[in-house]
């Protein structure tokens, strides 16, 4: 059984960068489906970026396309988020997430909060 553990959230400025981590252990996340999904105060969780067990390809929400990119590290079994030109609207709590077949995993989450 895999584990995921989030780091990298924290409180950053409108237009500022930040990148988020997803590191596991247990397993390789690789031969997982990976993605980001978020969940803002008082709203749905929302998927945000996903990228194949492959790597071929990756997809996103509407919302982060041109300002978010994510990544794998094989050789560091980790599933990266990276978070440019945020904004407000931004704020959640990120989750990342390894899916494959019936198995579905889940981390405990960072808060990102976007404000001046």
């Amino acid at each position: 059984q895999i584990q995921l553990v989030e780091s990298g959230g924290g409180l950053v400025q409108p237009g500022g960068s930040l990148r988020l981590s997803c590191a596991a252990s247990g397993g390789i996340v690789s031969i997982y489906h990976n993605k980001w999904y978020r969940q803002a105060p008082g709203k749905e969780r929302e998927f945000v970026a996903g990228i194949s067990w492959g790597g071929g390809s990756t997809n996103y929400a509407d919302s982060v396309k041109g300002r978010f990119t994510i990544s794998r590290d094989s050789a560091k079994n980790t599933v990266y988020l990276q978070m440019n030109s945020l904004k407000p609207e931004d704020t959640a709590v990120y989750y990342c997430n390894a899916v494959r077949n019936v198995e579905d995993y889940w981390g405990q989450g960072t808060q990102v909060t976007v404000s001046s």
